[in-house]
């Protein structure tokens, strides 16, 4: 499979990341096809506030179109990796957001019940 075979996978993101957005022209995409790995590196960056609309209640939104883009790289034989980041124009001056890519929470297993003998 060459690279011209390979899904749009930057019109893809943008299709489905843009219905969240009060101002979907913020949405920046940049998508990267290694042919030779067979990954798609996918990096989208828009306004920090509407981060909340994006990744959802409990992240299912961003859960969701991650399912969408893996199964789509998997039909075309790829595997994929998309990469959030804050705003691109930091209003607090520090700018951290920009840099620093935003990561899924590790799941947490619920505390195992210990029964215990009553005396």
């Amino acid at each position: 499979m060459t690279v011209s075979d390979s899904p749009d996978f930057k019109a893809l993101v943008q299709f489905l990341i843009a219905p969240f957005l009060d101002n979907p022209e913020s949405l920046k995409v940049d998508c990267e096809v290694l042919p030779r790995t067979s990954r798609v590196m996918l990096r989208v960056a828009f306004d920090g506030e509407e981060k909340g609309r994006v990744f959802g209640r409990g992240g299912r939104n961003i859960q969701a179109i991650r399912t969408v883009l893996q199964a789509v790289a998997t039909l075309s034989g790829y595997t994929v990796h998309l990469d959030v980041y804050g705003s691109t124009s930091s209003r607090d001056g520090d700018g951290d957001e920009a840099r620093t890519p935003s990561r899924r929470p590790i799941p947490r297993r619920p505390p195992q019940r210990r029964d215990s003998p009553s005396p």
